[in-house]
């Protein structure tokens, strides 16, 4: 059996603190527009499978125990206990939290209390505009009050993230280059005036805006690739090649080859493996092979992607084990690895390369 550290969760969200019922807990559970279709549930998913799988031995129960008696467990612990048991089984040492996401869910200190574990925040450069919006009533008070908001997270942050899925905003691939000081007050101002109170930030330029102050920040950027395919960022890959620059990209599958590619390309650019492995669930190890083809094995770094529910934390993290070792298993059964190195790089990928990526040891 292949042995890796204590993981180390590069991305995800907080927990929902509520109790949930069914229709909650399955709206959580997958990615969707809407309920499951009449007559079908989203327990009968791939995610679905591997909650049932991994999750109720952590709660007390049996493997695969059927999604009524799993959820009247969960009910009975409470969504307290029921998350500290998640959470804790997981066998994670430290979480990137991203805070940009609205709703009711925990926040780095209470995730760190809740798993027994460090967490570090990751702040969404999305968020920073909409607030400084909300407080500025002139274009210079918003930009002022936005640079001001930019530096303060960077000095408190392990990372800054933009969800602009594959390097689009409003259907159109962004520009890579860095937009003029006119350019920016101009889309300024319109956004401000077109936007209600509590609208979110779609506007090109000053999504580049952000995404180039981040960059001049020094803090690692994390680039949700969605479901899209992650080569629309090449431009803005390019663009960002100089020193220091460290660019993460998140999520891609099913177009992760493409991920790995990038990460191979650019020395500045990491591939995350991410919650695509908790969504293949019984499939993880293959979509793990794949990354592993491609990525530099200092390139790939583990990540849940979980949010909402702890379980897709600790699924996230548990099949990432498993799938981790039967893949390295494998290559060392067939004589084609060596252990020393199936474990080397299996420590790199679970823990060593985020921490080194997001300088998470410094003093």
């Amino acid at each position: 059996m292949i042995e890796t550290p204590p993981l180390v969760d590069q991305y995800c969200h907080g927990v929902l603190r509520a109790e949930l019922g069914l229709g909650t807990f399955e709206a959580q559970l997958i990615p969707s527009a809407g309920p499951p279709a009449a007559g079908t549930t989203f327990f009968d998913t791939q995610t679905g499978f591997a909650v049932r799988r991994w999750c109720p031995p952590l709660l007390g129960l049996e493997p695969h125990a059927a999604p009524a008696r799993y959820l009247a467990r969960r009910r009975e612990l409470g969504p307290a206990e029921s998350a500290r048991l998640l959470l804790r089984g997981s066998k994670v040492a430290a979480y990137l939290v991203d805070t940009g996401v609205t709703g009711d869910l925990t926040g780095p200190k209470d995730m760190a209390l809740a798993a027994g574990a460090e967490a570090f925040e990751t702040v969404r450069l999305e968020s920073l505009a909409e607030q400084a919006a909300d407080t500025s009533g002139t274009v210079a008070s918003f930009l002022a009050h936005l640079a001001e908001a930019v530096h303060h997270a960077a000095a408190g942050a392990a990372a800054f993230s933009c969800g602009t899925a594959a390097g689009r905003a409003d259907g159109r691939l962004l520009d890579p280059d860095p937009p003029g000081p006119g350019e920016v007050r101009g889309a300024a101002g319109r956004w401000l005036a077109g936007r209600p109170r509590g609208g979110a930030l779609r506007d090109p330029v000053l999504l580049r805006h952000l995404l180039w102050s981040a960059v001049a920040s020094g803090l690692p950027l994390q680039l949700h690739t969605g479901t899209g395919d992650p080569s629309a960022l090449t431009g803005f890959v390019q663009a960002t090649a100089g020193p220091g620059t460290r660019l993460v990209l998140l999520g891609g599958y099913p177009h992760h080859r493409h991920a790995a590619r990038l990460a191979e390309a650019f020395p500045h650019v990491y591939a995350d493996a991410g919650a695509g492995l908790g969504r293949t669930g019984a499939r993880a190890a293959a979509v793990l092979a794949e990354l592993l083809e491609l990525a530099p094995f200092g390139k790939l770094l583990f990540s849940s992607g979980g949010r909402g529910l702890p379980e897709l934390h600790a699924v996230g993290a548990l099949v990432f084990r498993e799938a981790l070792a039967r893949v390295l298993g494998g290559w060392v059964a067939e004589g084609s690895w060596s252990w020393r190195d199936a474990e080397r790089v299996a420590a790199m990928v679970a823990a060593g390369n985020a921490r080194r990526v997001y300088r998470l040891d410094r003093p």
